[in-house]
């Protein structure tokens, strides 16, 4: 595999992964063909130069013709397997891999690799600032932002690559074997995609697949969904719960995380009350970042002092200023029902929400019930605002305003909020129907509460 000169590949979608993947397949003497859905025009100038001037051709706006001419097709995370052409070139001999699944098998570094529907991009970067506390050789990478090849291939050995991993890049693992494996969560969403909660499930259960005894897989114990997942690995299961004492793992004794090793020795990490994320579910986030972090070696004190200095990751239960007594929180990684339900969860007061955007497939009813009387008020926006606006009302929530924008969402929500309240985006949406991800659009969010206050 590592001798890649002169192999046909494919590589389908211009995203950050898509791009990393023919940087290293270029530089490792492939002939590398790219496409995108995207015409020419509508790509970067500077990266149509950059491909065409490694001789890569290019096929934007449009699909290869002969799909039989490649020995490799890699999958950008975004990118359906299903696709027609797709499965043509898998029937005519290619092997379909994605990024995550290259990196594994072309880099260096030892894996530790985290999945789940909510809590991914916390328990990712807390898991880094420990590893990194601990002075081990560190990155941090994968649906976090930073693609996995662009840090494996020059990576030492003994590095550690700390990666998030979506349903998406898993599914098109088959060799990828990662030392320590955790599963935070499991609630529906990428029902688009997955159509089913089954198929979801075994997407995710794909990152312990492959694991031996001698590797370790933290699991959520408080969530059956994934400790049935965990049933099928051969991997030394490590729980964690924030809800019962356990006899082996991460859990909360007397107000206090601690962990459980195999002897059955108590290591004390840090005081829940010294925790300076909010809500249950960062709980959760923590305990499962410090198993991570004790099994692969790391001593408890120097995980209890990361822990105590972690204060978040931007855009998760961000906070961006008050203005006339009114915060303002951005949330605009809470890109199911379930995430957004953490939020509202985790604020202290009333609430004026903004949510809505691209349609995943998803299910408002439990997003809705979970407001309990806090919620004053709901600002919609996106292609989802007319589903949720109309489930909202079928419960009794009637205080829905629909809005074109996020500008409208901001000025809307300020003019009706009272000292206390707190304005809080988290969309329960995707955010591909007016932005780019979800970064552009907690961005925006955050710049529109700025001009309030100007």
């Amino acid at each position: 595999m590592n001798n890649m000169e002169n192999k046909r590949v494919l590589v389908v979608g211009m995203g950050k992964s898509g791009i990393a993947a023919t940087q290293a397949m270029t530089a490792l003497g492939a002939d590398v063909t790219v496409q995108d859905s995207k015409s020419e025009s509508e790509i970067d100038a500077h990266l149509v130069s950059f491909l065409k001037g490694r001789n890569v051709k290019c096929c934007f706006g449009f699909e290869p013709e002969d799909m039989g001419a490649f020995d490799m097709i890699i999958l950008s995370p975004g990118v359906p397997p299903e696709l027609p052409f797709i499965e043509e070139g898998k029937k005519k001999g290619a092997e379909i891999v994605g990024e995550l699944e290259l990196a594994y098998r072309l880099g260096h570094g030892k894996y530790a690799a985290i999945t789940g529907t909510n809590g991914k991009t916390t328990t990712t970067t807390l898991t880094g600032e420990i590893f990194k506390a601990a002075k081990r050789k560190t990155y941090v990478v994968g649906n976090i932002g930073v693609a996995v090849i662009s840090a494996a291939i020059s990576a030492e050995e003994d590095a550690w690559l700390v990666t998030e991993t979506s349903s998406f890049q898993l599914e098109t693992t088959k060799k990828f074997k990662p030392e320590i494996s955790a599963i935070l969560n499991l609630t529906p969403d990428h029902l688009n995609r997955h159509k089913t909660m089954e198929n979801y499930g075994l997407a995710k259960a794909k990152i312990m697949e492959n694991q031996d005894e001698s590797q370790y897989a933290v699991i959520n114990y408080d969530d059956k969904t994934v400790r049935e997942l965990a049933k099928h690995t051969k991997a030394k299961l490590v729980p964690f719960s924030r809800l019962e004492e356990l006899n082996f793992g991460a859990f909360v004794r007397d107000g206090r995380i601690v962990i459980k090793d195999e002897e059955g020795e108590i290591y004390d990490i840090c005081g829940v009350s010294e925790l300076r994320i909010p809500g249950t579910h960062n709980l959760e986030n923590v305990l499962a970042a410090a198993a991570i972090s004790f099994f692969a070696g790391i001593d408890a004190d120097t995980i209890g002092n990361a822990v105590r200095a972690f204060t978040g990751v931007e855009h998760r239960i961000e906070y961006v200023g008050t203005v006339d007594g009114v915060r303002f929180v951005n949330d605009s990684k809470g890109t199911n029902p379930d995430s957004s339900i953490k939020a509202v969860q985790a604020i202290d007061g009333n609430i004026i929400l903004i949510a809505g955007g691209y349609d995943k497939g998803s299910d408002y009813k439990e997003f809705i019930e979970s407001f309990d009387g806090r919620v004053k008020y709901m600002m919609l926006l996106g292609k989802t605002a007319p589903k949720i606006k109309k489930q909202a009302e079928e419960l009794g929530f009637a205080n829905c305003i629909m809005c074109k924008d996020m500008e409208e969402c901001v000025n809307e929500a300020y003019k009706l909020a009272e000292k206390g309240d707190t304005v809080l985006l988290s969309p329960a949406c995707a955010s591909w129907d007016m932005y780019t991800c979800f970064e552009q659009r907690g961005e925006h969010f955050k710049n529109c509460v700025y001009r309030l206050g100007a």
